[in-house]
């Protein structure tokens, strides 16, 4: 596998998760990062056209072959109990990981919620 083919592989794998967690509820959206707050909307690429990664989302495989380690923020919704959020986050990423990668190893999910709207 070329390394521009691992990058795009990895980025689609970001976005998948990133479109599963938006879609979890309870969720109001993925912390945005600095980058993201000092860019202009008019200048933020299209989702699935391999722009900048969606904020919140980090995935990495330390040993480059183990299981992938996803680190999660969002911002929950004031009427959604933070810790039932973080839960139904944490298992559909790992469900959706599952489905995307069925021959990789359970992948460690971290989910924190950074602030409620």
């Amino acid at each position: 596998m070329t390394a521009h083919h691992e990058i795009t592989a990895h980025a689609k794998l970001v976005e998948e998760v990133a479109t599963t967690v938006q879609g979890v509820p309870g969720v109001a959206f993925l912390r945005p990062g600095l980058a993201d707050r000092l860019r202009s909307a008019p200048a933020r690429p299209t989702p699935g056209t391999g722009g900048a990664r969606p904020a919140g989302v980090r995935m990495t495989r330390p040993d480059g072959e183990g299981p992938w380690h996803v680190e999660i923020h969002v911002v929950a919704l004031r009427r959604a109990r933070t810790l039932d959020v973080a839960r139904l986050v944490r298992s559909a990423v790992e469900h959706r990981l599952d489905s995307l990668v069925p021959a990789q190893q359970t992948p460690r999910v971290t989910v924190t919620v950074t602030g409620l709207v």
